[in-house]
C-alpha cells in the first residue's frame, strides 16, 4: 500500500473551504487505480504526531468508496469499548463517551478542553501542547483527541461538501 506522508503540522485555518480543498487538492494527486482488489489504489496519509509518539493518519479509499472520503485512525488506539477486535479508528460517539466521562471527572478542566475543541471548530490552529497539560484520569489523552476531531470535522466538510459539514458533530460535542 502506498503511504504519502504529508507533514506534521497540517493547517486547519482560515475556513472550512479552505482546509477541505487543500485536503482535496492534494488526494487528487493520488495515481488512479487499475481495478478492483489488489488493482486498487490505496493510500495511507500520516497527519499528525501526538506527544506520545503515536501518529492520526488517513486512510484512503474509505470502506464506501465515496469520492474523495477518508477515514481516520490513531496508531496503537483502541477505540473499541465493549472489547473485542481492537479499532484504530474513532466513531463519533467514541469521542463524544470519551469527553462525556472527562466532563463528569472534572468539569473545569473540561471547559479548557472544550474551548480547544472549539478553536478547531472554527479553523483554527491548535497547539497539541496545550492538549497535554490537560489531564483526566479518563479515556484517552487530551492531544489525541484534539487531533482526532479535528480531522474527523475535515472529513465531514467533504463527505458532506453541500450540507452542513462538521456542524453536526459539533452539536453532539456541545449537547455533552
Amino acid at each position: 500500500m502506498p503511504e504519502y506522508v504529508v507533514e506534521q503540522f497540517f493547517s486547519n485555518a482560515p475556513d472550512r473551504n479552505t482546509v477541505r480543498m487543500r485536503v482535496v487538492n492534494r488526494f487528487s494527486e493520488e495515481p488512479p487505480g487499475r481495478g478492483s482488489d489488489s488493482l486498487a489504489s490505496r493510500f495511507t496519509y500520516y497527519v499528525e504526531e501526538l506527544s506520545c509518539g503515536r501518529r492520526v493518519y488517513l486512510r484512503r479509499p474509505a470502506n464506501l468508496h465515496n469520492g474523495f472520503d477518508f477515514v481516520v485512525h490513531v496508531e496503537g488506539a483502541n477505540f473499541n469499548r465493549l472489547g473485542g477486535r481492537a479499532k484504530s479508528n474513532p466513531a463519533h460517539d467514541d469521542i463524544i463517551a470519551d469527553l462525556r466521562e472527562k466532563k463528569a471527572e472534572n468539569p473545569m478542566m473540561y471547559r479548557k478542553l472544550f474551548r480547544l475543541l472549539e478553536q478547531v471548530y472554527n479553523c483554527k490552529d491548535v497547539d497539541l501542547e496545550q492538549a497535554n497539560e490537560l489531564t483526566f484520569n479518563s479515556g484517552y489523552p487530551c492531544d489525541l483527541i484534539v487531533a482526532t476531531v479535528k480531522w474527523l470535522f475535515i472529513e465531514q466538510d467533504i463527505r458532506y461538501w453541500n450540507y452542513s459539514g462538521r456542524d453536526m458533530f459539533w452539536r453532539g460535542i456541545k449537547n455533552i
